[in-house]
């Protein structure tokens, strides 16, 4: 049976009033948030396999109320009229840290229509099918719902995994990745890799360097027989396995990744933009944007190095974005006239960016006038 991919990856990002189900405790620093998803905005929230949906919510910061927004994962396979996503508490995670705390059943929180490309490109059929996922900590959310669908799509199909945490107290989902393992036996291998707690095998004990890396990929893993690679953690890990898997001749198509974190995180300006004053008439840019079929423009002094997100959010606070850090994806527009530049890029894949796409929180001008298209 073959993998259905419905929904589009490319949707138009919106915000809708979802009531939390259940919150349910998965380590001491995680818990799973069950949504529901009402029928009338069921086609809204349809989902492929490791998309994600950003939360927003008014939080005390400070003694200041305070618009936060944060990206999570879903972490179920797709399923009518609900959503699962998993919140690990984050050191000074504003958002992270309430939610583990005090967001109840009953709760309303306002969800964002899912989005994302870290989604399975493998169609199974008649031939066997071997995918590989290397995941850290709550990396492990987008993965298991792809585990899940991929490993029920056919039997041909073999999913491993390798996951690494600190220690066995900080796995999450250990009971779901035990069932799968007992479910598919022959087809799911799970490898936990403890960096903290010594393991009978070395190999999967202490931190995943380039040299244990090395080894996984020379024992545990059947590079060459893999038809398609996820990857998902901090920055490093992911940026070694993909220096490893090129350096093994992987092809840049076969391998997926995803960051929550890039290593220099970006500290979103919350939802109406960091304070930017224009100076006179000639020294700045003039930004214009279409977004939901209405134009919008600003001017943005040539000398601030303003994002093109933060200037729109100045005169629009419903242009869309979730991380504002480059990882997510969902600022994503289309420039249809001028020319920016962008400082970093962890979510648009090499054609949507020669088709003239950026991420806005990550694109500046550097002509006198830009207009992008977030409808494009």
């Amino acid at each position: 049976m073959a993998v259905v991919l419905a929904p589009s990856t490319k949707r138009r990002s919106a915000f809708n009033s979802l009531s939390v189900r259940a919150v349910r405790r998965l380590t001491e620093d995680a818990v799973e948030v069950t949504l529901d998803v009402p029928a009338e905005l069921q086609d809204k929230y349809d989902y492929l396999p490791g998309q994600y949906v950003a939360l927003r919510a008014t939080l005390d910061v400070d003694g200041e109320p305070k618009e936060i927004r944060r990206s999570y994962s879903i972490c179920a396979d797709p399923r009518p009229g609900e959503l699962r996503v998993a919140v690990k508490r984050d050191l000074g995670g504003v958002f992270s840290s309430w939610a583990n705390e005090s967001l109840k059943a009953g709760d309303v929180l306002d969800v964002m229509s899912p989005l994302g490309q870290f989604t399975p490109r493998t169609t199974p059929g008649q031939q066997s099918v071997s995918l590989v996922a290397v995941a850290a900590g709550s990396g492990i959310t987008p993965v298991i719902s792809i585990a899940r669908s991929m490993l029920a799509s056919g039997p041909n199909v073999r999913f491993d995994l390798v996951y690494a945490n600190r220690a066995a107290m900080d796995v999450m989902f250990l009971e779901e990745l035990a069932d799968l393992k007992d479910r598919y036996p022959s087809r799911f291998a799970l490898h936990h890799v403890l960096s903290r707690e010594q393991r009978i095998s070395p190999l999967l004990s202490g931190r995943i360097d380039a040299e244990k890396l090395e080894k996984l990929l020379g024992t545990v893993l059947d590079v060459e027989r893999v038809d398609e690679w996820f990857l998902c953690g901090p920055f490093e890990l992911v940026q070694l396995c993909r220096d490893s898997l090129a350096e093994r001749g992987v092809p840049t198509e076969k391998i997926r990744f995803e960051l929550f974190t890039t290593g220099e995180p970006a500290r979103p300006e919350g939802s109406t933009g960091r304070p930017v004053a224009p100076i006179g008439t000639d020294d700045n840019y003039t930004i214009s944007f279409n977004l939901d079929g209405l134009q919008g423009s600003v001017q943005s002094p040539t000398h601030a190095r303003e994002s093109i997100l933060n200037a729109a959010l100045r005169v629009r606070p419903d242009v869309p974005f979730a991380c504002a850090g480059g990882v997510c994806g969902t600022c994503r527009a289309k420039v249809v006239e001028g020319t920016v530049e962008m400082v970093e890029n962890y979510a648009l894949e090499p054609d949507e960016i020669a088709k003239g796409y950026v991420l806005t929180c990550q694109a500046h001008p550097t002509s006198d006038a830009v207009s992008v298209d977030y409808d494009a």
